[in-house]
């Protein structure tokens, strides 16, 4: 009888001690569960009683993990993931928080590998939100001092957490591009990010495809930036920065044949934008210098004819283009100096033509100054319209030069000299 009583006291305390090894594990989820409840910082009051309940509930999950009993628990490892993950976040010392940040992430390693059948989802998921809202709110704090690495760092922590969240693998390719700035390093994961990013529905990928693009041109790989903004313009055709941001590319990289369609698309599409037709005049002018390299150089008479003809042709194209911006805006420098150029460039032509004649042409030499000098006169009020606006544009001041250099006037002759000259210095002066 003694025995059996024994036992049964024996079982007793067994079933009493599992009891308090469970009852910790429920303290932990119901202070836990006050704390989510209570948590406002826009009521003081409340939050108080939310800090002291977080406080509760790491005391209890402390004991519940330190007990055998539990401690391999997967609703244990889920709780503590979701406490220490709630105390990082409202610990805003990193000396502090991030040892707690730390636990907590073992934590959720550990719930995710034993919670096999999925009881613990949604306090894993909460847990793991903690986690990803301390390095969203520290990257940004990071970011906005400059620390762009670390930034990247703690951004990239948080699209880990939440890898399908656009705007943590927005704001990880943010850094990265802003690090990249001193660390080159860092443009790579800004790449590999932004195209993450235009793989989903993320609202903003219009701007991302520009800052693809960009990142490319800065990388020197000329294309993939052409590749990319192509897809870009052909998923938004209504986008203007995106058409113009193609065309300087293709531009840049000498494809002026290429780029006129897509110029004129463009056009067609915002026909009020003056840079669009800024850009088509620069295309023809780059098609027509070209054209005038090749006209220099042909060893054949009918062949060079042919085309500097070709070459004039195109700059009355690009001069056409450079008066329909001008429409648009009297004031715009880029497509005044051009159109000065376009309109010029043939009158050196000519200009050069007669002074390559033998002395006994001087017939066919006066002819060809005073063609040359009805093209300059063309030029004249773009050439000096472009230095009004800009006076410190070299380009400018040595176009305007030329007029006063190639301008046939026997009467003016000394005071055109003397503009020229003066024109010199300031472009020395610069």
């Amino acid at each position: 009888m003694k025995i059996k009583l024994l036992m049964a006291c024996l079982l007793g305390f067994v079933s009493a001690t599992a009891f308090a090894q469970k009852g910790e594990l429920r303290n932990a989820q119901e202070s836990y569960n006050s704390y989510t409840v209570s948590a406002n910082p826009k009521v003081p009051v409340l939050m108080v009683k939310a800090v002291a309940s977080l406080n509760e509930a790491k005391t209890a999950i402390d004991k519940a993990s330190a007990n055998d009993k539990t401690a391999a628990l997967p609703l244990t490892f889920a709780l503590k993931g979701a406490i220490y993950g709630a105390l990082a976040f409202q610990d805003s010392v990193p000396a502090t928080s991030a040892p707690l940040l730390t636990i907590a992430a073992d934590a959720i390693k550990k719930a995710r590998e034993s919670d096999t059948k999925g009881e613990n989802k949604k306090l894993i998921d909460e847990a793991n939100n903690y986690v990803a809202l301390y390095n969203s709110t520290l990257g940004v704090k990071q970011y906005q001092s400059g620390k762009y690495d670390l930034a990247y760092r703690s951004f990239d922590n948080y699209r880990q957490a939440l890898p399908d969240d656009t705007s943590a693998i927005y704001y990880t390719a943010l850094a990265a591009s802003n690090a990249g700035n001193t660390d080159p390093k860092f443009y790579p994961f800004a790449i590999t990010n932004y195209n993450t990013l235009l793989a989903t529905k993320y609202s903003e990928n219009a701007k991302i495809y520009k800052y693809l693009t960009t990142l490319y041109i800065i990388t020197k790989d000329t294309a993939s930036a052409l590749k990319t903004i192509g897809e870009g313009v052909a998923k938004y055709p209504a986008n203007s920065e995106l058409r113009e941001l193609e065309i300087r590319i293709g531009l840049q990289a000498g494809k002026e044949a290429e780029i006129l369609g897509k110029i004129q698309a463009a056009i067609a599409n915002d026909p009020k934008n003056k840079v669009l037709y800024y850009y088509e005049g620069l295309t023809y002018s780059r098609i027509a210098d070209a054209t005038d390299d090749k006209a220099s150089k042909a060893k054949d008479d009918a062949t060079k004819v042919s085309l500097t003809k070709t070459a004039f042709d195109n700059y009355v194209s690009g001069a056409e283009n450079y008066k329909k911006a001008l429409a648009i805006d009297p004031e715009y420098f880029d497509a005044n100096l051009n159109l000065g150029y376009s309109l010029e460039k043939p009158a050196i032509d000519i200009y050069n033509t007669a002074r390559n004649l033998p002395a006994d042409k001087q017939k066919e030499y006066v002819a060809l100054r005073l063609k040359a000098d009805v093209q300059f006169d063309l030029a004249l009020p773009y050439l000096q319209k472009a230095v009004a606006l800009n006076s410190k544009s070299s380009d400018a001041l040595n176009n305007l030069r030329n007029y006063y250099r190639g301008k046939y006037d026997t009467a003016n002759a000394a005071a055109n000299k003397a503009k020229a000259d003066d024109l010199k210095k300031q472009i020395d002066a610069l």
